[in-house]
């Protein structure tokens, strides 16, 4: 069974959600043959929050990764076989987290070689510094080993790429994140033990931020080699949130060591009416043809939903520089955002890869009866199950076995920037409450008695990711909004710094009991 987020009733086909397709007429006369356009593969291809993408062609077969961040499970595995469609498969590490980090999982970079498939990411060591650190797997699905880090300095280390040089051997180019302390931010690489999975020898300073437009940073590099010449990709400037001012460069050297030379038309790839602050990226080639898939804001939900993974083609100019349409992402949004909605039944042996939980904290869950049952837990807002948001206006609702609830323990749905912001209307101990936490304080907006009742039915909705209303049902026909001071709650503090809003399911109370959620329901809007 499904409930209608308009007027709550229970529907039993999850097809009244979606207006019906339309129907082409028949054409009566037979056209002459039109020679088939050129692809176009300019396309927001992994759409929601997904930084600091990665892509890597092993086989036939491409795959892609990006930035985690705080939500686990940690750096997910996509694969695809045309750059256009995409599918969610594994993650490199899909419960336990290696046990030198805890955080800020970011920046994976994809490279294949002698059968292995490596992993090198950035994350922060516990109680320490952003580092670089590499795992690796016999297939790119996984599992994968960790090998821990390779290099951390005092300002932290994070970006790192892995490329031969022009005598084969490998070396690991990273960033130093001098910007964290306000100071600059040079570019190094140095010698990768393949043995050890170890740098050996000096490191050596590539270049650092010595151009306006790049700020106090440069960053993302994502290297390749094409006609005699090492061609790095970077970002530079503020990366993120609603300030952000970042946008894509590129440099060239004949050594990989240097010396290097900024392309005098840098940036090579900013802003335009749909897309903001692009950069961070890798690239790919199919057919002779060039891409760089990086990520960037959309202008009608920026930081609300977070930055999305775009493929963006480029050419090689008489000049030997890479150029972008336009310096521009030519990505149309997608035309229909309801492709996006979700209706989970929860009828499967396990919740899909789609399901986030917060790092660290992965929830105990399981599916039963056509009902996910989540552990509880007092931590913060409670156990969490989430999924990414595809647009800053939306409709969401959850259903809940109320009857079932014990004493002091409370289901419900959220708004979540992390666990220490969110927006949640919750139900338990004969009540629906809308709670309010900011930087970890919890605060009860508003609360409204129930009578008995088997299921609680309960709504979230947002309006251009910054304001929110609630509402619930009790007999699945009509809803109660909850009371409110003025008509809708204010969110704009909810989104972290690096991430987008997620849609997660609650459960708090003691760990000796859960919750039963029996459906959700997502519907975007643009």
């Amino acid at each position: 069974m499904s409930f209608d987020l308009e007027s709550g009733a229970l529907a039993s086909d999850a097809a009244l959600f979606f207006d019906a397709p339309e129907v082409s007429p028949l054409i009566s006369a037979v056209a002459a043959p039109v020679a088939p356009a050129p692809v176009r593969y300019d396309r927001l291809v992994l759409p929601g929050d997904f930084p600091d993408p990665t892509i890597a062609k092993i086989g036939d077969t491409y795959w892609a990764s990006a930035t985690s961040a705080e939500w686990g499970a940690v750096f997910p595995l996509f694969k695809s076989d045309d750059l256009i469609n995409w599918e969610l498969v594994s993650h490199v590490f899909p419960g336990r987290l290696p046990d030198w980090c805890d955080s800020n999982f970011w920046a994976p970079e994809i490279f294949h070689e002698g059968g292995k498939t490596y992993i090198y990411y950035t994350a922060r060591k516990k109680g320490g510094v952003l580092s670089v650190a590499v795992a690796s797997a016999d297939s790119p699905e996984g599992p994968y080993t960790d090998h821990g880090p390779l290099v951390g300095e005092r300002a932290g280390s994070i970006d790192g790429f892995p490329i031969r040089d022009e005598h084969g051997v490998l070396h690991l180019v990273w960033k130093n994140d001098g910007n964290s302390r306000g100071k600059e931010t040079p570019i190094w690489a140095q010698r990768i033990n393949e043995k050890t999975l170890k740098l050996v020898g000096k490191r050596v300073e590539l270049f650092r931020n010595d151009a306006p437009w790049e700020g106090t940073l440069v960053e993302g590099s994502a290297i390749v080699h094409h006609n005699d010449y090492f061609y790095m990709f970077y970002a530079g400037n503020a990366c993120c949130g609603k300030y952000c001012t970042y946008a894509g460069g590129v440099a060239r050297s004949r050594s990989l060591l240097g010396p290097w030379e900024k392309c005098p038309q840098n940036p090579i790839l900013s802003d335009n009416a749909t897309w903001k602050c692009p950069g961070h990226g890798t690239v790919a080639e199919k057919d002779g043809r060039w891409f760089l898939l990086h990520h960037a804001y959309h202008v009608n939900s920026h930081e609300f939903v977070g930055r999305q993974g775009l493929l963006s083609e480029f050419r090689w100019n008489a000049e030997g520089w890479p150029e972008f349409e336009n310096n521009s992402p030519q990505a149309e949004p997608l035309a229909d955002v309801s492709v996006l909605n979700v209706d989970e039944q929860f009828s499967g042996a396990e919740l899909d890869l789609n399901w986030l939980w917060p790092v660290g904290h992965k929830p105990v869950t399981e599916l039963r009866g056509e009902q996910l049952h989540l552990q509880a837990s007092e931590a913060r807002i409670g156990s969490v199950v989430a999924r990414r948001t595809y647009a800053a206006t939306y409709k969401a609702a959850t259903s809940i076995d109320f009857a079932s609830l014990a004493p002091g323990t409370f289901g419900g749905i959220g708004a979540i920037g992390d666990p220490y912001n969110a927006l949640a209307l919750v139900a338990g101990d004969g009540m629906v409450q809308l709670w309010h936490v900011k930087s970890g304080k919890r605060t009860v907006v508003a609360q409204m008695w129930l009578d008995p009742c088997e299921t609680v039915t309960l709504r979230i909705e947002a309006w251009g990711g910054q304001r929110y209303r609630f509402a619930y049902s009790t007999d699945g026909a009509t809803w109660q909004p909850m009371p409110l001071d003025s008509f809708a709650v204010n969110g704009t503090y909810l989104p972290p710094w690096d991430r987008g809003i997620r849609l997660g399911l609650l459960a708090y109370g003691a760990e000796s009991t859960s919750v039963a959620f029996n459906h959700f329901a997502l519907r975007n809007q643009r």
